[in-house]
């Protein structure tokens, strides 16, 4: 009988595999984009009163995204404009604000240490109480799963900032004639940065997922 079982016990933890990683996939995407935009607007441009509301905006929206695609993976996603989902955005968009102005606060490379530590702590508080909204009834015998995907979204974002503010290097390619038009194309540090942020999203994710749908 065991044998008979098995092709469904594996069927079902592909299954389980494959929506993992497109969740973690999609929430690392979703993630990238709007600190990526929030990043560019707060950080990279000149900041003044229309950009940090503007900023904040996109931050929130990107976390409220996010935190659906976390919802309808490990259970029935229901209204999200509810008061705790409600609370659990603001504390999440709140954690990027307090993480970067720690940093701003610090300065050079202390303050970018010590605000990736403070980080980690906040996002490992922010995953807790996104399991409990959305899955109470889920068993993680592991709270270090959480506490290594708080570290390695903080190390993304460390890398992020460090690129802004330690590096200043531009990659150009040579002028591609397109027609009446001539196209340059340009790589600069904090493109890389949002490369590298979004893969350790991509793994603080996935690590956490997989963990709750785990059987």
């Amino acid at each position: 009988m065991s044998v008979l079982r098995q092709p469904e016990v594996l069927g079902r933890t592909n299954r389980r595999r494959v929506v993992g990683v497109t969740a973690a996939l999609s929430a690392a995407a979703v993630e990238t984009i709007a600190v990526g935009c929030w990043f560019s607007l707060v950080v990279v441009g000149s900041r003044t009163t229309v950009t940090a509301l503007a900023g904040l905006g996109v931050l929130f929206c990107g976390s409220l995204l996010r935190m659906g695609i976390f919802g309808a993976t490990v259970s029935d996603l229901g209204d999200l404009l509810q008061p705790k989902e409600l609370g659990v955005t603001v504390a999440l968009t709140s954690t990027w604000i307090v993480w970067l102005f720690v940093a701003e606060l610090i300065g050079d490379s202390l303050g970018v240490a010590v605000a990736a530590v403070v980080f980690a702590g906040m996002l490992t508080g922010q995953f807790v109480l996104e399991r409990y909204i959305f899955s109470q009834s889920a068993v993680d015998g592991r709270p270090v799963t959480l506490v290594v995907s708080g570290l390695l979204l903080a190390a993304g974002a460390s890398a992020l900032l460090a690129t802004v503010w330690f590096t200043d290097w531009t990659i150009s390619s040579s002028p591609l004639a397109l027609g009446s038009m001539t196209i340059v194309l340009r790589i600069e540090a904090a493109h890389l940065g949002v490369f590298v942020f979004g893969l350790f999203a991509f793994l603080a994710h996935q690590r956490r997922l997989q963990r709750l749908l785990s059987p």
